[in-house]
């Protein structure tokens, strides 16, 4: 019997999506749902029907599942942030995991492959280091800053997150009110009107220092000097106010150009021994603790003798360049962004490490010009995953050692599997890590090893 949409049915929830949605059947209907746990029963509406599968919200929860906890957040249920805080911590590890045995099984084929458990640090809440929010204005004119309305375009309104750093929270209510007493105009994207697109907010968990940047769409912001010097003064930990231009219809949050008006365009991080400089659009990794105790993973199954050539392609401002290279010979950065190269430059002088070189382009394009066989290569990829030629050059090349850290567990194991399907590589070991506690996101380091 067809379902139309409208429909109510109750469905008992299996499983999690990749996405995040609770999972249920009914009949040869495999149904969707957000904010629902394995274990609930409940009565949903269906929303979007194909021959097979739908998805649906919740209408009544009839029993709801031992899983299920309260959201330490007002608006869990709208704010399109996190996906999972209505599920219990240790269920969220365990779904987690198995979304990385799955994806390794299903798209790698590597159906014997043992994953270990998800490496965890201490907090799954005020853990984010950055927070980036769109602006907007209420029907009675107030700025807001907040997420998105999970598959809307609806602005949730936020005074404070209880997954960034506890510590940024008195900034993103206040920000708001000086905007609105300034009388500065929030973007429209829709007419590609106004002025402030985004605040950004930046923390050193180690150092506490903070950054407050404004994404703006031209620089014409009468007062904002006076104003940064005022939040300089107000906040004792902000180091820099930064204003950064992006004046393009698009989706990409900042623009090319950043200027410091008040303090340092840099806050400054300890992470593994080092200290790093982290700019207002640089990428570091969110959750500091997490990164770090995965890094002393990655180190202590390469145990490296001192010998060794490294080079990390995709490699950033260095976050995993360089502690590794104080432990070999030479280490060598590959990274597309010239931007990223000089601040790795930068953050490779001021820790005095000075055996790592770093060169700027396609990492497919350097790793087939390369002359030498790295004994250990890195490779962090974008969500897309690695480039084919990349899998190409590797599998010429031969490293003898592979570690491959990916934020997309199925575009890894599409990878694993190009680098395994002719016995030349084997994998040695799979470690999920928890980077985003309350989404659905799990980090994962793959140690591949050339087969003898």
């Amino acid at each position: 019997m067809t379902k139309q949409q409208g429909e109510l049915i109750e469905i008992i929830i299996t499983d999690l999506s990749n996405t995040g949605d609770g999972v249920g059947r009914f009949q040869e209907l495999v149904v969707f749902v957000p904010d629902t746990v394995p274990g609930d029963r409940a009565l949903v509406r269906l929303l979007h029907v194909k021959a097979k599968y739908a998805h649906a919200k919740v209408h009544q929860l009839l029993q709801p599942s031992p899983h299920r906890v309260r959201p330490s957040c007002i608006v869990a249920d709208k704010c399109g942030g996190c996906q999972w805080q209505h599920i219990n911590y240790e269920y969220q590890l365990l779904a987690k995991h198995d979304q990385v045995v799955q994806a390794i099984q299903r798209i790698g084929g590597f159906v014997n492959q043992k994953v270990d458990p998800v490496l965890t640090t201490a907090a799954p809440l005020g853990y984010r280091n950055k927070a980036t929010y769109p602006l907007g204005t209420s029907s009675t004119g107030q700025v807001q800053a907040g997420y998105y309305q999970k598959g809307s375009h609806q602005l949730v309104n936020l005074n404070q997150c209880p997954v960034q750093d506890l510590r940024l929270n008195p900034l993103l209510a206040e920000v708001k009110q000086d905007i609105q007493q300034r009388g500065w105009q929030i973007y429209d994207e829709q007419k590609h009107q106004g002025l402030i697109r985004h605040l950004s907010l930046r923390i050193g968990r180690r150092t506490g220092e903070m950054l407050l940047t404004l994404v703006v769409k031209d620089w014409n912001l009468p007062g904002i000097e006076q104003q940064a010097q005022q939040w300089l003064q107000r906040y004792p930990l902000l180091v820099g106010v930064c204003l950064n231009r992006n004046s393009h219809r698009t989706n990409a949050i900042f623009g090319g150009q950043t200027r410091c008006l008040a303090g340092v365009p840099y806050l400054r991080e300890k992470f593994a021994d080092l200290e790093f400089k982290v700019r207002p659009d640089t990428f570091f990794q969110v959750y500091t603790e997490t990164a770090e105790a995965l890094l002393q993973i990655i180190t202590s199954e390469l145990n490296l003798q001192g010998q060794e050539l490294l080079v990390d392609a995709y490699c950033g401002i260095g976050t995993l360049t360089l502690p590794l290279a104080k432990q070999v010979r030479q280490a060598i950065g590959l990274e597309l962004q010239p931007e990223a190269v000089q601040q790795a430059i930068v953050n490779a002088q001021h820790n005095q490490i000075n055996n790592v070189t770093f060169q700027v382009g396609a990492v497919e394009k350097l790793l087939l010009e390369m002359d030498i066989i790295p004994d250990v290569l890195l490779l962090d990829p974008p969500r897309k995953g690695c480039d084919r030629t990349v899998i190409e050059a590797l599998l010429s090349s031969k490293p003898s050692r592979i570690v491959y850290v990916s934020c997309k567990v199925a575009t890894l194991a599409r990878d694993l599997k190009l680098l395994c399907q002719n016995g030349q590589y084997t994998i040695a070991r799979i470690q999920p890590a928890d980077f985003f506690p309350q989404t659905a996101h799990v980090e994962v380091a793959a140690f591949v090893v050339l087969s003898h």
